[in-house]
């Protein structure tokens, strides 16, 4: 099989077992097993907080010891067992416990696979972005496939079995990480003159115009989750009078959208306009859609600018990826993927999630109704102008302080 199709093969499984369950391990904790909101979110905090820790052990072993699809498979070996075991799970702190550590092994697998596919592929500017849409493919194909098996059931309580959201990521995880053995071979780059990759990864900070991007990505990537967990609720609520019924599939939008910007925006932007520009483009989307947000009217613009979402993702989130792999050292790739996975991926979702839920409830009034209940109010527009603010001055620093040509990686042969 060639390069190509197995790197996204690989995509598509490493996010259907984040689709599996992070859309809807919510929904099964506090309607089936009783768990409150503080137990959730805490529950859900574990793979940012791990984010934070676990890419540069990854990287690591990756950089320095192990080939790095070897790596990968074992780690979602040990990734799917764990989830099963979670399945059976009905009380919070051995549950808490199973996840932290499922966190650990499966965080630093978001990096390795962003640089396995960036070291063999030719060109990751012209070649990656049709790889990394398999893994929106994925997501979709995970919420599809648990949806399916729900409605075969035709269980009252709205599961197939009790949890069946962790055994089907489960299931996934366990043939990804047979199915990496079978991966390119890409060997440890032991040529590097210092054993310890990622401390050579934080050297990067000392280029003044990545310390600043880095700070932007941070930003940007906590206001990410102002989408993730708050467009639901804006979309169903009196503002824009969406049914819950319909919900998760309009916000599909997204996910279309991103699957089609990745496949056929991405290398053309870069190819057309560079590395710089393209990042502006997907800064400048950020803002467009929170202001968007913040007018509210009408709800057909609404429910359209969720498209913005392949832009604001794929314009700066992936397009940083491939920045980062054109300027790290060849022997840290690895752990120059893991840095960045940990300021996206692990500090900026970790406090994100914390910062949104903070601003929501600062936003928040309670009132009562005719019948003398009490009543909460979210002003959506007071809301949405924290993320709206912070982004466009994100937008601003860049054009300020970034001011080279950001060169996008040239054409190479596959290490």
């Amino acid at each position: 099989m060639s390069v190509k199709f197995r790197l996204g093969a690989m995509m598509f499984l490493q996010y259907t077992i984040w689709g599996s369950w992070m859309p809807v391990l919510s929904a099964y904790l506090q309607n089936n097993l009783g768990f409150n909101g503080v137990q959730t979110s805490l529950i859900y905090s574990l793979l940012p907080l791990a984010t934070i820790i676990s890419p540069f052990v990854g990287g690591q072993f990756a950089d320095r010891w192990f080939p790095t699809q070897k790596v990968i498979a074992i780690l979602q070996l040990a990734g799917g067992i764990l989830l099963i075991a979670m399945a059976g799970i009905t009380t919070f702190t051995p549950m808490m416990w199973l996840m932290l550590l499922y966190a650990l092994i499966y965080a630093p697998t978001l990096a390795l696979t962003n640089s396995i596919a960036f070291i063999n592929l030719r060109s990751s500017e012209k070649e990656f972005g049709a790889i990394r849409v398999w893994g929106t493919i994925g997501w979709i194909a995970a919420g599809l496939a648990l949806a399916g098996w729900r409605a075969l059931a035709k269980s009252p309580e709205g599961i197939a079995l009790k949890g069946d959201t962790l055994i089907l990521a489960g299931v996934f995880s366990l043939v990804m990480g047979v199915l990496s053995f079978g991966l390119p071979h890409t060997p440890p780059q032991k040529e590097g003159a210092k054993p310890w990759a990622f401390l050579e990864a934080l050297k990067m900070f000392k280029d003044k115009s990545f310390a600043v991007f880095a700070v932007i990505c941070f930003v940007v990537a906590t206001e990410l989750w102002f989408y993730y967990i708050l467009t639901a609720p804006f979309l169903t609520s009196a503002a824009i009078g969406l049914s819950q019924r319909y919900v998760s599939a309009v916000m599909t939008i997204a996910q279309v959208a991103e699957i089609f910007v990745m496949a056929f925006l991405l290398s053309r932007a870069l190819r057309k306009y560079g590395m710089r520009k393209t990042l502006t483009l997907g800064i400048l989307a950020w803002p467009i859609r929170y202001i968007i947000f913040v007018i509210g009217a009408p709800a057909w613009l609404v429910i359209a600018s969720l498209a913005l979402h392949g832009f604001c993702y794929v314009f700066f989130f992936t397009a940083a990826y491939i920045y980062v792999d054109s300027i790290a050292p060849k022997d840290i790739r690895h752990s120059a993927q893991g840095l960045i996975a940990m300021i996206i991926l692990g500090l900026g979702s970790f406090l994100g999630s914390l910062f949104c839920g903070w601003v929501q409830n600062l936003f928040t009034t309670t009132t009562a109704n005719a019948a003398g209940e009490a009543v909460k109010m979210v002003n959506w527009r007071g809301t949405f102008l924290v993320p709206a603010g912070l982004t466009l001055i994100c937008l601003i620093i860049f054009l300020v302080f970034i001011r080279d040509k950001m060169q996008a990686p040239a054409d190479r042969t596959p290490a």
